[in-house]
């Protein structure tokens, strides 16, 4: 009942007829998770006002880091603040693109974070 009233991606694994289900969640769905928000009651449009601690911000990007495109873990924290962004929340008050700004600029220091790599079991 985590993810009640979120849309996640689930992937399905079939192994000698048994099915197990996994969770993937998305960045956009990992932000409205951390807003608290209660489920949508179905009138007026979803909006997500809300305001995040840069702190929650780096922990969804060390979620996220393993399936991100960036080369840093400041890369994946910007591609989250975009996610913020997008959402329509707030990060310490501030709008997303002036923290992006002060990555950028070296305000705010990002330490590295190296995603632990899933190991396979072959059977």
């Amino acid at each position: 009942m985590d993810w009640k009233g979120l849309r996640v991606t689930v992937k399905l694994i079939v192994q000698n007829r048994q099915a197990k289900v996994e969770v993937v969640p998305s960045a956009g769905s990992l932000v409205i998770r951390a807003l608290d928000e209660g489920p949508h009651s179905g009138d007026g449009p979803k909006v997500h006002d809300g305001d995040l601690s840069f702190d929650q911000v780096y922990d969804i990007a060390k979620i996220m880091r393993g399936r991100s495109m960036a080369r840093k873990m400041a890369g994946t924290v910007k591609e989250i603040l975009g996610t913020c962004y997008s959402v329509g929340c707030t990060v310490d008050g501030k709008h997303p693109k002036e923290v992006q700004a002060a990555i950028d600029n070296g305000e705010i220091k990002v330490e590295d974070y190296e995603a632990p790599v899933e190991a396979t079991k072959e059977e």
